[in-house]
């Protein structure tokens, strides 16, 4: 580890040379003469990366690069919900990290190296042809990891215990008011105002807490989804929870980091409806579906501005306020294809000055 990334700030490293010497020949059976650490460009969460190029004294069958992640604190004598979650997607086949070490003690896990080409990367020089290839395969990933996750999660998973219900959906409501109307745009919301906007934000919530509950990722979108070796794997589903099937297919198709043509996600879900036909083998209302779909988009893409307005606002990281726009696009849009939903559209319209513009 060379000593700029042993002192860098932003990366905060808790480990030493000897340390990763020692645990990297221990993991791969042979002498590790040194250790290359360099910090990656951290994202939203307290987490950091760091990818590891272990020196062998001898050529053995470690890899020749590996990812660190650092918690931000350790959780001794505790099961952590990225490891349980990782074993258990890994045990049903999903495409995921394999996980090498975790050390509880000291707050690293030690994870496959996918590389560092994100889908949001590979698709800014895509032709037609290869996004919709490539979406294709993120779809039908998403529909596999869907159906096995939903059909064989048991209480040992931290997501069995996890749903999207109206309380949590609200929080995240009540969260976006917080950070982006009131903090980010320093609006000053009347009685009148607030009370609509959040009546018709627990309308929406109730709507989407009836529905099934699906084993849900939490945040499958481009910048989750590494290309490897021509294929995707997935990231970041530490979060996982139960919620409704259309939540996951929302922050993929209407995603704030790569903006997707309105016919080209219809498709997509047309896609998606046909493989959940398929492997549950049975009839799928598809006007019900995309309903719900609508809905699940308004209320994701809220909660992603939430998200970066928090991120602009309080913590001070502006990598984020470009997605703003888009997203409130996305919402403007889909409120347009939904009448019953008029007093939502216009309590938001009322609170967001942008979505009435």
């Amino acid at each position: 580890m060379n000593s700029k990334t042993a002192t860098s700030p932003s990366a905060q490293p808790r480990f030493n040379l000897p340390y990763l010497a020692n645990t990297l020949g221990g993991l791969f059976g042979q002498s590790v003469a040194g250790v290359e650490a360099t910090p990656l460009e951290g994202d939203a969460s307290t987490r950091r990366y760091f990818r590891l190029h272990p020196h062998y004294r001898s050529r053995g069958r470690g890899p020749d690069s590996l990812m660190l992640m650092q918690l931000p604190e350790p959780f001794p004598g505790e099961k952590y919900d990225f490891v349980r979650i990782q074993k258990f997607l890994e045990g049903l086949n999903v495409p995921v990290p394999h996980l090498y070490h975790y050390d509880a003690a000291k707050g690293f896990v030690f994870l496959q190296d996918c590389g560092d080409i994100t889908l949001e990367q590979q698709l800014q020089n895509c032709d037609e042809a290869e996004l919709r290839s490539w979406y294709r395969q993120a779809v039908d990933m998403l529909a596999d990891m869907q159906f096995r996750a939903t059909q064989r999660i048991r209480p040992d998973c931290p997501a069995y215990h996890l749903r999207f219900d109206t309380a949590k959906l609200m929080w995240e409501m009540d969260f976006m008011i917080e950070h982006y109307i009131e903090g980010l745009l320093d609006l000053k919301l009347s009685d009148t105002v607030w009370n609509a906007l959040r009546h018709h934000l627990q309308r929406l919530c109730s709507e989407l807490d009836r529905q099934p509950l699906h084993f849900t990722h939490r945040d499958f979108h481009s910048r989750n989804l590494m290309v490897h070796d021509e294929g995707l794997v997935i990231l970041d589903f530490q979060d996982a929870r139960m919620g409704p099937s259309q939540y996951d297919l929302a922050s993929l198709l209407r995603d704030s980091y790569h903006v997707l043509p309105e016919e080209f996600v219809s498709d997509m879900v047309d896609r998606f409806i046909s493989l959940k036909k398929q492997k549950e083998k049975r009839d799928v209302d598809a006007d019900e579906y995309r309903r719900v779909f609508d809905l699940m988009s308004i209320q994701r893409n809220l909660k992603a501005i939430g998200t970066f307005a928090y991120q602009k606002h309080t913590v001070g990281n502006g990598r984020y306020e470009p997605c703003i726009a888009p997203t409130l696009n996305y919402i403007r849009t889909t409120l347009k294809l939904h009448d019953d939903w008029k007093g939502l559209r216009h309590a938001l319209e009322s609170a967001i000055p942008e979505l009435a513009a």
